[in-house]
């Protein structure tokens, strides 16, 4: 992603998109600030790592405190800029935090302890392996306004206490929040060259990707996923990259039909349907389908739609023109082909420039961009199967692979299906909810992108793996080193028979044939 030189500063605004308030301009940050921010990086991230596990723990236990303690001022800044109700600032941002940070800082003393690697091979038997678990050094993360803290903050926490440096790129719609992650952050006690953050759009962000950077994280689209892997890939830079979903929801005819439809209602609409694991297909036994679809209608307009610091408010809006345009576009082309609109459909402008309804489809087809592509807004569309194999063949019917969800009755047939489901995450009985679970891996398969966060998965991918391996006898000349001889390969093949032949006598023959090596008379 090579960046052209800049010849003039680029500026832009943080916007509420509730109520377009202009919240705080900015200046992007050029390629040079880029690359100076890396290099102060490197400069500190040894001594970072130096301080020990013990000490980095304490530091981020610092931050945790500060986060639980200023959660509402945080929450109140999350719901400014992001526009979401104060109620999911603090679930899905304050607490998702919070959590993560108890499994980082519980786990992360016995994850980097050198691991013993047992030796099965009796030749191997005087040598002691072990594994370390380094950090890469300069992690860069590149995150998204729709989880504008607990996104980088769960990254960050887990780069941080393996001992590596971090420079974040916040999304340029939710600048201010990453701002005050880096605040409490150092605050703590991490020092500022460790942690920074990056302000700017696209163009800094491809700037952090051309940079001296040893890994790279990402939350976004496709598109821009599939630029960094390219330019990623001549220099062989380890990425993690999030992508999105088109989650599938199946509700097999033995569901809880009320459970399960106010599931959907949630699943679809909160944060204004702006989450990778919102569902976005929802997928119907026959047999519940007319009173489903009803009982989705009936849901759906109780909500409140408002502003999110409003108190009675239920889903705010969406963040951006740009977003509410690519969710229009779905709904009219699905409107157009057949699909029925239920409820919602349109834009508020009484509540403001970025509200949109929630939404209800109804008889949506694979044909229609509303089910094949991510809409990312406050859709749901539904439509019926009549068998179990047809529900998994619709759900696997997709370029996107992140996350799923299974209702029904029975929780040992639940369980069966999700096994056939192909994406990182399938829950049964509940919905999005793996996301806030810290021991969990949080990725997905195709189009949703490679390699995991959260849990310990997502802390290896901060930690280079080495393996160390020290023999226990130095001063002893190693039986397969030069000075073959001609009978070499007839004692290899005792050797071989002596620990892999079927029958024992076969075994006991190689053993002696083998043990001839141990009379070599020459070594080299």
């Amino acid at each position: 992603m090579q960046v052209a030189a800049q010849t003039e500063a680029r500026s832009f605004a943080s916007y509420n998109p509730a109520t377009g308030e202009v919240l705080r301009e900015f200046v992007c940050a050029s390629k040079d600030e880029v690359d100076a921010a890396v290099a102060r990086a490197h400069a500190v991230q040894s001594e970072w790592q130096a301080l020990g596990v013990r000490r980095r723990i304490q530091i981020l236990r610092r931050f945790q405190r500060r986060l639980q303690e200023r959660k509402s001022e945080v929450a109140q800044l999350i719901t400014q800029e992001a526009g979401k109700p104060l109620g999911e600032s603090l679930l899905t941002e304050i607490f998702v935090v919070l959590d993560a940070a108890r499994f980082c800082l519980h786990t992360a003393y016995s994850f980097l302890r050198p691991q013993r690697v047992p030796h099965g091979s009796p030749i191997m038997k005087t040598k002691s392996g072990w594994l370390l678990h380094e950090p890469h050094g300069v992690i860069g993360i590149i995150s998204p306004w729709n989880y504008p803290l607990s996104t980088p903050a769960t990254e960050s926490v887990a780069a941080l206490v393996t001992g590596n440096a971090v420079v974040l790129k916040p999304s340029e719609l939710t600048p201010l929040v990453g701002l005050k992650l880096a605040d409490l952050l150092h605050e703590a006690g991490v020092p500022k060259d460790v942690f920074q953050v990056l302000i700017g759009d696209g163009s800094t962000g491809a700037a952090l990707v051309d940079a001296q950077i040893d890994k790279i994280v990402f939350t976004g689209s496709v598109a821009t996923g599939r630029r960094i892997a390219e330019a990623a890939a001549p220099r062989f830079l380890p990425v993690v990259l999030e992508l999105g979903g088109k989650d599938p929801m199946i509700v097999l005819e033995d569901a809880d039909l009320d459970t399960a439809s106010s599931a959907a209602v949630w699943g679809a609409f909160m944060n204004a349907g702006q989450t990778c694991l919102s569902v976005e297909r929802c997928y119907v036994h026959r047999s519940l389908y007319p009173q489903f679809v009803q009982a989705c209608v009936k849901k759906t307009r109780e909500l409140h739609v408002g502003k999110g610091a409003d108190g009675t408010t239920e889903m705010g809006p969406m963040i951006s023109e740009r977003q509410l345009r690519i969710v229009e576009s779905h709904v009219e082309e699905a409107r157009s082909a057949g699909a029925r609109v239920l409820t919602g459909g349109k834009r508020l402008p009484e509540i403001g420039a970025n509200f949109y309804a929630p939404t209800v489809l109804a008889d949506v087809t694979h044909r229609m961009r509303i089910v094949t592509e991510e809409t990312f807004g406050p859709i749901l569309p539904i439509m019926p199967f009549d068998t179990e194999d047809e529900a998994i063949q619709l759900a696997n019917d997709s370029i996107y692979g992140l996350s799923a969800s299974v209702w029904t009755k029975n929780r040992a047939r639940g369980e069966s299906v999700a096994r056939r489901v192909y994406t990182g995450t399938v829950m049964v009985n509940d919905l999005l909810s793996g996301f806030a679970i810290s021991e969990a891996p949080h990725g997905g398969f195709r189009d949703s992108g490679i390699g995991r966060t959260h849990g310990r998965l997502g802390m290896e991918e901060m930690v280079r793996v080495k393996y160390v391996d020290s023999d226990r006898l130095p001063r002893m000349k190693k039986l397969w080193w030069y000075g073959y001889g001609p009978a070499f390969a007839a004692q290899m093949e005792g050797f071989i028979d002596a620990l892999f032949a079927r029958s024992p006598s076969q075994r006991l023959a190689g053993a002696l044939r083998s043990l001839a090596a141990l009379r070599k008379k020459k070594m080299i």
